[in-house]
């Protein structure tokens, strides 16, 4: 594994980061739980501009609520489900407000107490919001690592608890940014690109009918 993340690491370098790895830079724990909320099913690209303009009128849970529904579903769109996600980002602000002070927690069961948020989206506020050791596991790392045949499961939750299992802990944090990356641009779910896979020597291909 140290081989592969080195690997990786170098290769990731010619594409983009995650927007919402890039928005974690201001280690912002709230910029972090609102950008990954408005990223759930929806492109990088139009989660990058949602955010912006959002975070432009407010930047706290105090600030985000004294914002209507409305208001925050027509300074989003058009991410996906934008009115619902309008209403969850208020309803876990007031939560923030009234039962934490304000400050986003750095507990993953704490975080998973609140309306709408998951494990994906816990762990993301953990490791990239506090810099805390997490294992966040989306559709790309669930793919890839039963890809290479490093865990055998069926639904991210298990793939997470497995890679907490196996998974060497320096590498916990930096495993979803490289995942992400790599599974956008070059392992795609369907025909992923193997002749110019720099890790190929170490992916068994699970479920890789036809590649390119």
């Amino acid at each position: 594994m140290d081989e592969i993340v080195q690997q990786l690491k170098r290769q990731v370098r010619r594409w983009k980061e995650p927007i919402v790895t890039q928005i974690a830079r201001r280690r912002d724990p709230f910029r972090v739980l609102v950008s990954t909320l408005l990223s759930l099913r929806t492109k990088d690209a139009t989660t990058a501009a949602a955010s912006e303009r959002l975070f432009a009128l407010a930047d706290t849970p105090d600030a985000m609520l004294k914002l209507s529904s409305a208001r925050i579903a027509r300074t989003i769109f058009p991410v996906g489900f934008y009115k619902t996600k309008a209403r969850t980002i208020r309803a876990i602000c007031r939560v923030l407000l009234e039962d934490y002070g304000g400050r986003v927690p750095d507990d993953l069961d704490e975080l998973l107490k609140l309306k709408g948020v998951g494990r994906k989206t816990a762990n993301l506020v953990v490791t990239l919001g506090y810099g805390k050791p997490g294992i966040c596991v989306d559709t790309h790392v669930h793919r890839i690592t039963n890809r290479w045949g490093y865990v055998k499961t069926k639904t991210p939750d298990e793939t997470e608890m497995r890679l907490r299992e196996i998974l060497p802990r320096k590498h916990w944090i930096v495993l979803n940014d490289l995942l992400v990356t790599y599974g956008q641009n070059l392992c795609k779910p369907i025909s992923p690109r193997c002749s110019e896979c720099v890790i190929a020597e170490f992916c068994e291909k699970v479920g890789v009918g036809r590649s390119r």
